[in-house]
């Protein structure tokens, strides 16, 4: 068996993160598994162009889906730190960088890395 190169598997990690964090809450419906694909298929050939931005593509399939959600659906991932006001989306960080995190921009924090959201809203990934 052949190992799979540091792009691929940058790939794979991003594709992973993101389903974990649709699996909370029961997001991951068929079509939005085929966002994250979408998603997985632009970035592969950013990352052929630029393979210094393996790093980066996590961040670029959550907020490539987050966007997907957004026109077909409505937000997500909802926050799950503000209690009160308005329900609103939490924000990928850094746009364009290594170690992205979901943040609430009201409350000014981050609430938890990529793949991790699960944690922060108490909830395990569905089965």
């Amino acid at each position: 068996m052949e190992s799979i190169g540091p792009l691929e598997q940058s790939l794979h990690t991003a594709r992973a993160l993101v389903l974990a964090d649709l699996a909370v809450g029961d997001v991951a419906a068929p079509d939005v598994v085929s966002m994250v694909e979408d998603s997985v298929v632009q970035r592969r050939w950013w990352v052929e162009q630029w393979p210094d931005g393996a790093d980066f593509v996590a961040g670029l399939v959550a907020q490539d889906v987050q966007d997907a959600i957004l026109e077909r659906h409505g937000r997500w991932p909802l926050c799950p730190v503000c209690g009160a006001g308005d329900p609103h989306a939490l924000e990928v960080e850094p746009e364009l960088g290594a170690d992205p995190h979901w943040v609430c921009h009201k409350a000014g924090v981050k609430v938890a890395a990529i793949g991790s959201l699960g944690t922060a809203t108490g909830e395990a990934p569905a089965p």
